[in-house]
């Protein structure tokens, strides 16, 4: 597999709403692998496939850091389903390197996805995987978790966001 180069805000991309993945993709496992190793890589807990360019509703998430095989979650299409509470803590993004504050996200939630091969399944969950799941769809959805930030928050980072956008225009 090969390691995909991750897109950094403000790459359109990252805020437009993903197509529907095929769940029958023949190309779908190779893929999923390279998103693993690309999230592993970079030492996340979860990549989406926009993250990497691709217009795909599709993420993988991994909370134990690529060290328990079974510990990996492959969501297609994924949907939240139902969210309760409402914490706040501290979160980062490999597409806003060096960035971190403390977003606003439901304490538990319930999604639904699809499987490879499009079996229906859903999972529900508190702590630090329903923080994932809520971070990684809010990608498919063109939404970052700069969007979860108190307006004082934002003010704080905004230099920050700043020079993101002044390194993006010098690579491009």
């Amino acid at each position: 597999m090969a390691l995909l180069t991750v897109r950094h805000y403000p790459d359109p991309i990252l805020r437009k709403k993903c197509a529907p993945a095929d769940p029958n993709d023949p190309g779908l496992p190779d893929l999923i692998e390279s998103l693993f190793e690309t999230m592993v890589a970079e030492e996340g807990v979860g990549l989406a496939a926009n993250q990497v360019g691709l217009d795909m509703a599709l993420a993988v998430i991994d909370t134990s850091g690529g060290r328990d095989p079974k510990g990996r979650l492959v969501l297609l299409n994924p949907e939240i389903l139902e969210e309760r509470g409402e914490v706040e803590e501290e979160e980062g993004c490999l597409s806003l390197p060096g960035l971190r504050a403390k977003a606003r996200r439901a304490e538990w939630v319930r999604v639904r996805a699809q499987s490879v091969g499009g079996d229906t399944f859903e999972i529900a969950s508190d702590g630090l995987l329903g923080k994932a799941l809520q971070h990684e769809i809010g990608h498919l959805y063109g939404r970052l978790f700069i969007d979860h930030l108190s307006l004082a928050q934002k003010a704080l980072l905004s230099g920050k966001l700043k020079q993101l956008k002044k390194a993006s225009a010098r690579v491009a």
